[in-house]
């Protein structure tokens, strides 16, 4: 994988091109500058490091400043500041808001969600409808929301859909087949009705997602792992909007997984803003 400064010079090349050519034409190479970092709505910070990552790229003479962490639920105002040669923290601006812009719009989205199941037993998840090369970001914004990271990618376990099934045959001959292809990694396997999840439970999966399952469905799935195997977890996905949450929570699901975290998250409003620098950093 790309280490996280190679994706972000490929993206400062893209942007910058040849060079800024206004910034290049309007500013003076000597001029020094000072900004804030402006929340202009309530939201969930994430993205600080790699903003400030993005500054230190354009120009190791940029100092950033921040006033919160990654995670923090803040109110519209400031919360941080930028500071160095003007022509930096003008070629640098656009990327390190996209970024943090994107990644705390996905961690107040996740946060609204996680408020929504109450607190309780159930536990939400991402899934991996993510940006392609930016999903160890948008997952850490995920967990800055509050929510739980599902696989980080198809290496690290095994989730058996209805494609899978299709090809293999049956549910509990795809399962059969993947405890023989790796005994380490937990299975999951999807399941349409209450029928599929019988099938799965019967034939040793460890988790099962209840795909597009109604609400009284849900219930009547967690009665049939109660009493058939108490020890494997349920996974509700499907249709998971910010207000069908609590209703899916006092099912009894352990975990709601919604792709919508990441693929449907509006951006945060934040800009970056020059104001007058203090006397001592002139």
């Amino acid at each position: 994988m790309l280490s996280l400064d190679d994706r972000l010079r490929a993206a400062l090349a893209e942007d910058i091109g040849r060079g800024d050519a206004t910034t290049l034409a309007t500013i003076p190479a000597t001029q020094r500058a000072h900004a804030e970092v402006l929340l202009k709505e309530r939201g969930v910070v994430s993205g600080l490091e790699v903003a400030s990552r993005v500054f230190a790229l354009v120009d190791p003479a940029v100092t950033v400043e921040w006033t919160t962490d990654d995670g923090a639920a803040r109110n519209r105002g400031p919360i941080g500041t930028v500071t160095g040669p003007a022509r930096s923290l003008l070629t640098g601006e656009r990327l390190a808001l996209n970024l943090l812009q994107r990644l705390s719009g996905v961690a107040t989205h996740t946060r609204r969600h996680v408020d929504a199941l109450g607190g309780g037993h159930t536990r939400l998840l991402d899934t991996r409808k993510t940006t392609p090369l930016w999903r160890d970001l948008e997952k850490a914004a995920v967990r800055h929301g509050g929510g739980v990271n599902h696989r980080a990618g198809l290496d690290d376990g095994i989730l058996i859909k209805d494609n899978h099934v299709a090809a293999a045959g049956s549910i509990r001959e795809a399962i059969a087949r993947a405890r023989d292809h790796s005994y380490l990694l937990k299975i999951e396997c999807e399941v349409p009705d209450l029928a599929g999840l019988e099938e799965a439970l019967h034939a040793g999966a460890d988790r099962v997602l209840l795909d597009n399952m109604d609400d009284d469905l849900l219930t009547q799935a967690v009665r049939v792992r109660d009493r058939l195997a108490p020890h494997v977890t349920l996974e509700a996905s499907g249709n998971m909007t910010v207000e069908r949450l609590p209703r899916v929570a006092a099912s009894g699901v352990d975990y709601v997984s919604a792709g919508a975290l990441t693929h449907s998250a509006p951006a945060l409003d934040i800009s970056l803003n020059f104001i007058p620098m203090p006397e001592d950093l002139r």
